[in-house]
């Protein structure tokens, strides 16, 4: 609760307090200015009060726990789920505020603590803020109210000395407040930090596939994901060291994790299970397949940076696949920068899933080609490319290359002529085929 008096030895534009520890408030060397006879008999009465209501204090901490009661909603549900310990704070701070009023160099650092204490314990509570200071300034209101009646009761004539501290008293409770705050946003503070690392350790865990089982429902409750929603993950290559690496659509459910050599981002997709029974599934663009490609079609992609989307996969224990998944989509996408939705490029994603088979196969179908000549070879290669591009078109393949139809089918067939395959023949146009994936992603 409140402290409510500043000691008058105090240099009155002193720094305010910062800490419980440093502050110069607390100092004991803090400069003496002169003391009127006013002032001396001021301290007199304020003592001789103070005295007064540190003879009642359990009714003065009675009333205090009331009045929140009464009048800070908040408190009232503190107040409700632990009444002994609320009420044991209370006259702690009570105690230590009044007797600053008769003993400020004994009691000086001990209400500051206890100040920067309640700050941090209401603040991992998660009581508001306002509540907080609301309490103080009760607090402090009630103390000054107790002194203005004591000093009424027993000396009417003395009034006119209290009003010399009454500056004082209320600067000690401003300076209490701030006290207080900070202590509350510094612990605001940590407690967002170790959130947020907690939330990173988890996702990455769960990327990981290193997650126990036993650990995804909290997982699920700490990250505010359904546990069986359906997920897909995105991984992104290529971007700035700092900020977001891709964008992602309006609305789109998602959590980022960033490592040194990619970002992965954990999509919910709108097939997700609803969080609750009487919520509807997350809205989204379509659903299936058919949300994927919508997925992929609405990333916001900067130039040269590379993006692999998985295939769907059902519940966060699953998201070790996913990630899996979408880093074989990565490593299917063109060195220059694209988006690869995997269930897409189901080939190329088989042969880079293991690169020594498919630099093998590269080898073996398109080999013969590396006798000769780089631009030659260069030339095979890409007419064969954009013939298998065309389905097999040479008229289309030869508009596509500037060339009359002819010279692509003369092109093809001196291809054949050097490896030995057969264009005719579906086998081996699957083995060119996946050859030629190869050889363009493995830079074989």
């Amino acid at each position: 609760m409140p402290h409510v008096i500043r000691s008058r030895v105090r240099a009155p534009h002193a720094s305010p307090v910062t800490s419980p520890v440093t502050s110069p408030v607390m100092s004991s060397a803090a400069p003496r200015p002169a003391r009127s006879p006013a002032d001396a008999e001021a301290v007199a009465v304020l003592h001789r009060a103070a005295q007064a209501l540190m003879d009642d204090l359990a009714g003065l901490t009675h009333r205090l726990v009331a009045a929140l009661r009464e009048k800070e909603p908040a408190y009232r549900a503190a107040i409700e789920a632990d009444p002994a310990g609320i009420w044991q704070e209370a006259n702690r701070s009570l105690r230590l505020s009044v007797g600053s009023l008769i003993r400020p160099r004994e009691s000086r650092e001990a209400a500051c603590r206890m100040s920067w204490r309640i700050g941090e314990h209401r603040a991992e509570q998660g009581l508001p803020l306002d509540a907080l200071l609301h309490a103080f300034r009760l607090g402090g209101a009630m103390v000054w109210q107790g002194l203005v009646d004591e000093t009424t009761r027993r000396r009417p004539e003395d009034i006119r000395l209290l009003v010399h501290v009454a500056a004082d008293v209320w600067s000690f409770v401003d300076e209490h407040c701030g006290l207080v705050a900070d202590a509350y946003r510094a612990t605001e503070r940590r407690l967002a930090w170790r959130r947020e690392n907690q939330q990173r350790l988890t996702v990455a865990a769960l990327l990981d596939g290193t997650a126990r089982i036993a650990d995804i429902p909290g997982a699920a409750t700490m990250l505010e994901l359904p546990e069986e929603g359906r997920y897909v993950v995105v991984a992104a290559s290529g971007a700035a060291a700092t900020g977001p690496v891709v964008g992602l659509p309006p609305g789109t459910r998602a959590l980022r994790h960033r490592t040194p050599d990619a970002e992965h981002v954990v999509v919910l997709l709108a097939g997700g299970a609803p969080e609750r029974a009487d919520e509807p599934p997350y809205e989204g663009t379509c659903r299936a397949d058919g949300e994927l490609a919508a997925l992929a079609a609405g990333l916001t992609v900067p130039p040269g940076v590379r993006v692999g989307i998985g295939s769907a996969v059902t519940g966060l224990a699953a998201l070790g696949e996913a990630r899996g998944l979408a880093g074989t989509a990565l490593r299917a996408c063109p060195r220059d920068g694209g988006v690869v939705l995997l269930d897409e490029h189901l080939p190329a994603a088989l042969v880079v899933s293991s690169s020594r088979l498919g630099a093998a196969l590269a080898g073996r179908v398109l080999g013969p080609l590396d006798r000769l000549d780089p631009a030659d070879r260069d030339l095979l290669v890409d007419t064969l490319r954009t013939w298998l591009e065309a389905d097999g078109s040479a008229q289309r393949a030869g508009t596509r290359l500037y060339c009359h139809r002819n010279t692509v089918l003369n092109r093809l067939r001196r291809f054949e002529q050097l490896t030995g395959r057969s264009l005719a023949r579906p086998s081996d146009v699957v083995e060119i085929s996946l050859a030629l994936a190869a050889r363009r992603l493995l830079d074989s």
